[in-house]
Parts: C-alpha cells; structure tokens; sequence
C-alpha cells in the first residue's frame, strides 16, 4: 500500500496502466504478486492481478485470459467483461475498495480493462487444503467420519449436506483488522431465537481485536465467565455435532482457517455427552454416561478424601485398611498432603509431555514413563503404594470428561489442599462452593445448569440420560422451545 493511504483513499481510473502502476505500487515487494496483460484480437487491453499459490492457474488460463484473447471487441466495460466475456459463474463488479482488496488477498484474481475505472473480481481460488478426515480428538467407534478443515466454504458445505432446509442461515462477518478474518454466523431460522442470534451478532460485530488465527481467539473473547474453568461455549471439530446442535435451537460460528466450529449456549450437562451416544443404543449410551459423571466425581474428589481420612479421619477407615496404608507408608519422608501433591504434578508433567511428543512416542513415553516412575519411587520409599494407586486412578477417570480436564485439574488441587487444612468439612465445603458457582454461571443468559432439576418433561430427554429415539418426537421439543422463551439475552 503506498505510505500514508488507506483502503478508502485509493482511487482506480479509466487509463489501464495507471491502474497498473497503482496495483504494483500497492504489493511492492510481494514477490508472489503476479501482474498479467491480456489483448484480445481487435485491441481490447486488459490486466489481469492475482496471487501465485492463491488461485487456479488452470481457471484463469482457461476461463480468463483465453475468453479475453478470443474476444473480437476493441474495447469493453466492467460490466461487459463480467457478464458475456469472461466465462466464470462467479464475477462482478465491485466498487467498494474494502470489498475488492479481501475478495484479492483471499485468493480472487482482479482484472482491469481499458476505458472503465471499475475492477472485476472473478472467483479463482485454488489454494491447497486438507481432505475432510475424521478428527483425532473426536473419534466415534460407529457414526459418521468426517470433519471440518481449515477452509471455509467447505465447511458450510459440510453443515448443508446434513441440514437441507430453507430455513438454515449464514450470515458473514469480519472480525480482525489485521486478519480481516471471515466468520460466519449459523443458525436455524425459526428454531433459534431471534435474542440469541442478535446477542452473538453483537458480541462478535463489537470486538476489537488485530487479528483471529483461531476459533479460541473469538471464545476467549465472547464467551461468558471468562475466568471459569468450565467451558460456557461448545467446541467440535465434527460437522454431524453442529448439525444437531442447531436442530436443537442454539447458533454455531463458523471461523475461516480454524476446523473447531463453536456453538452456543453450553450447558453443564453436555460436558457428559459423547457422539458415540447417538450412534449406539440407549442402554450402553446411558452406562457410558453415568460412567463419565462418576470419573468426574471421583477425579475431583479421591485424592482429596484419602488425604483427609489419613490426617482427620482415620476412624472412618477400615482397621485393616488402615494398618495396610500406614505400613506403606512408613519411611516415607514426605507428609501424606505433600506427597498426593507432588505425584499429581508428576502425573500432569507425563500428560503434558506425552501430549507434545509426536506420534506414538509420546503414548509410549507416557505409559513406561508412569509406570518406571511410580515403581521406582515405591521402591525407593520417595511415596507410599496406595498413594500412587490414588494418583493413578484420579488421573485415569479425569480423562473420561475431556471437556472438563481444565476444571478437573484446578479443582482436583483446589480440593487437596482444603482437605489439607479441614479434613472432610473443607471438602464438602469446597464442594458446595463449586455448586454455587456452577448454579450462577450461564451460557448467553442460559443457566448453566438448566435441567440439573428437572422442571419440564420434554427437557429431561437428553439431559443427563439419553431416552431412545421413539420418545423424542417434535411436539414434545415445542414445550421445550416455550419453555425457554423467558429467558433473557
């Protein structure tokens, strides 16, 4: 751009190579910046701009430059040149020098021609993108295999083979001043209340940000309770996910470079749900799940309650449980609260480390890490056996809810160390006071624990357990809907 301009001061004109000239000034030093003449048989002079590695080198040879040089007409305007020359279903004119430039930058080729001041946007983008795998994080033993990429177009494609209905919304944004970022705002008209979709229009048309490389950059920003631990917004790499979530009323935000697609509002319960509950049948889809809420209790809370029924409580501990944990631990040099401590920060630095290594290193890694490490440990009298065998089991259930791995690890410590203080009471205080937060949070003026009380019966039907499929039928989801129209956004 020439120094001391803006988009809105740059100003085309009617002599070509003007127009020429002020391009290669603008992209000075790009060398992938490709400038292209084009003269057609009875004089019609054009230029066609476009970016090497952004665009379709065949399209604009075949359906650009070729049409132009076959075309018997001395001269031609913009419209001209888009409507009968050019032979691409998607060209236009565009006059809003913003506009042009993003449609440029993002992989459109410009073209020029002599006599008319306005350029011509054709749609070539042919940058190299990822196939549509199923993703590592999501993985389902029976379902669907597909999910979303780095590109955008195709990912809305995705979410509109499975959704085939008129009423299906996208409405674009741009977020970024530096990025210019597109986002794109989904939602099913009439499914969805119209509040939601105006509050996260609002919260996304207010940021001010320089640039959005990621979907976590905007739900860092727009989400609610940004110091929580639980997650107010649903992420998902998986387009049969989003697809259900806007069945059920609520909005998806589609971010151009990102494959995670977030969804709003999130409630608690949904941090229990898996894909694989859809897939399969009620019965098995139902133990999964009180089996996850039971990982998640037992994560927060064993480590806590060993620690405190060996400092406070041991009454409550059977005598010949209690003599076998206190041989153990004997010689041990370490405070049984210090000791749970540190095996937890050496159980999260094998996570982390086994997480960062590539490939099936880092499973390996992680495995005979923990395993040589709490055998030598015991051995070495450093910590007590049934400690590690606490460790190991709050790290294994914490793994069940991935959804709720950062809660699970800030209130895993937050619980030890209250049962390092007060025992059992600081436990079930600390633990009370988790509730009470959970009970004031909220997912875009949602409660966070909307069906933790059942007070409709069409919102108990994928709340904690899943009902088969012949009892969810659409006039039992309309209470549902009118029951949720008091809320406010």
């Amino acid at each position: 751009m020439l120094r001391g301009e803006t988009m809105e001061q740059i100003t085309f004109s009617a002599d070509l190579e003007s127009n020429i000239r002020l391009m290669q000034a603008i992209f000075q030093g790009d060398n992938t910046f490709v400038t292209r003449r084009a003269i057609g048989q009875n004089g019609l002079s054009c230029a066609v701009f476009f970016f090497d590695g952004m665009v379709n080198n065949i399209a604009i040879n075949q359906s650009v430059v070729r049409p132009i040089v076959c075309a018997d007409c001395e001269k031609a305007t913009a419209d001209e040149l888009a409507r009968t020359i050019l032979q691409v279903n998607d060209s236009r004119v565009e006059t809003d020098t913003n506009k042009l430039f993003a449609s440029f930058l993002y992989g459109d080729t410009v073209v020029f021609t002599e006599g008319d001041a306005r350029p011509v946007v054709v749609n070539t983008k042919g940058f190299s993108v990822r196939s549509a795998s199923e993703p590592e994080n999501e993985r389902v033993l029976s379902g669907p295999r597909e999910g979303f990429t780095e590109c955008f177009m195709p990912n809305l494609a995705l979410i509109r083979r499975r959704l085939n209905d008129k009423r299906l919304k996208f409405t674009f944004l741009r977020v970024g001043s530096r990025t210019n970022t597109v986002v794109c705002l989904c939602y099913l008209a009439g499914v969805c209340e119209q509040k939601l979709v105006r509050y996260l229009r609002r919260k996304l048309e207010d940021l001010d940000v320089d640039s959005v490389l990621d979907a976590n950059y905007l739900a860092e920003r727009i989400r609610d309770h940004r110091w929580s631990p639980f997650p107010t917004l649903g992420t998902t790499e998986r387009p049969d996910v989003v697809a259900a979530r806007l069945v059920e009323g609520r909005c998806a935000v589609v971010v151009d470079g990102s494959p995670v697609v977030l969804t709003a509002p999130f409630l608690f319960q949904e941090c229990f749900q898996a894909n694989d509950d859809y897939y399969i049948g009620f019965l098995h889809a139902n133990l999964s799940r009180v089996l996850r809420v039971l990982g998640f209790v037992c994560t927060l809370t064993f480590p806590a309650v060993y620690v405190a029924l060996l400092l406070y409580h041991r009454e409550l501990v059977p005598a010949r449980l209690l003599f076998a944990i206190s041989a153990a631990q004997r010689g041990v040099p370490l405070p049984i609260g210090w000791e749970t401590f540190l095996l937890l920060l050496v159980l999260e630095a094998l996570k982390e480390a086994g997480a960062r290594t590539p490939g099936a290193m880092g499973q390996t890694m992680s495995i005979v890490g923990g395993l040589v490490l709490g055998q030598a440990a015991v051995s070495a009298r450093f910590a007590a056996a049934p400690t590690v065998i606490v460790v190991a089991i709050a790290g294994v259930t914490g793994l069940m809810v991935p959804k709720l791995q950062t809660a699970s690890l800030w209130l895993r410590f937050a619980l030890l160390a209250a049962a390092a203080a007060y025992g059992l009471y600081g436990v079930g205080l600390a633990l009370a006071l988790v509730l009470v937060w959970l009970c004031r949070m909220h997912s875009c003026s949602v409660p966070y624990l909307l069906n933790l009380v059942p007070r409709v019966k069409a919102e108990q039907e994928d709340a904690w357990l899943r009902a088969p499929w012949f009892f969810m039928r659409h006039d039992r989801f309309a209470v549902k809907r009118d029951a949720k129209k008091g809320d406010k956004l």
